[in-house]
């Protein structure tokens, strides 16, 4: 009986979140969206609660007296200070401060360790012959692959440098070999988008494919075979 209303219920709720393609944002619509916020916001919050403050906040300041720990807590009060009104939800601009540098921080220092320096490490190894070999390719293909890869890195490159010379009576253009690569990169990054584009549609397409087969095996079991 449990497993049939929690078959019901999604039921309903797949069916009115699919009817806003016919009936745009209606009030059953507007109902489920709500619910599904409530519902992330209440488990974003226990997760938070259980995983993160307690453990790393409450717990090691009550049972273990760590000092320390005051600090994170009073940048939690102070960022519960821009829920306020007047000059008292300035002091909540430290907190955010903090948040937005650390973040900043972690963002560059991710993007720099975890995706320039892989990629430029895998566009040289892309003409490495005696990688080549050991993987088994032939070193005709393996320069072709390469040779493509280092194009395409190049001038995408290319393509985001904006330096450009002061020229007399002209607005600045940049050099001609440089405007040359950046359009043959303009090409690169079109196709890259595009396969993104590809990609997420095919997930969505996926999902939607997943939602359907749900309802059919929800009306085959209260259907008569």
């Amino acid at each position: 009986m449990a497993s049939l209303l929690s078959a019901l219920v999604a039921f309903i709720i797949t069916l009115s979140v699919l009817s806003y393609v016919f009936f745009g944002d209606w009030a059953l619509f507007r109902v489920v969206m709500y619910l599904f916020i409530g519902a992330a916001a209440g488990y974003g919050g226990a997760v938070a609660l259980r995983s993160v403050l307690w453990p790393m906040l409450f717990r090691p300041l009550i049972f273990q007296r760590q000092l320390l720990a005051l600090v994170p807590l009073l940048l939690v009060a102070l960022l519960l200070t821009k829920a306020l009104r007047g000059k008292v939800s300035r002091w909540g601009n430290v907190a955010v401060g903090y948040l937005v540098g650390v973040g900043a921080a972690v963002a560059v220092g991710g993007a720099v360790r975890g995706t320039i320096f892989p990629q430029s490490v895998a566009t040289m190894d892309a003409l490495n012959l005696h990688l080549a070999a050991q993987k088994g390719i032939s070193p005709f293909e393996f320069l072709v692959t390469g040779a493509f890869m280092l194009v395409g890195t190049v001038t995408t490159l290319a393509y985001f440098h904006f330096g450009a010379r002061p020229q007399r009576n002209r607005p600045p253009q940049r050099a001609a070999w440089i405007t040359a690569l950046a359009t043959v990169g303009q090409w690169f990054i079109a196709v890259a988008f595009g396969a993104l584009f590809a990609g997420v549609l095919l997930a969505a397409a996926t999902a939607l494919a997943a939602s359907i087969g749900q309802l059919w095996q929800f009306l085959s079991i209260l259907l008569p075979h």
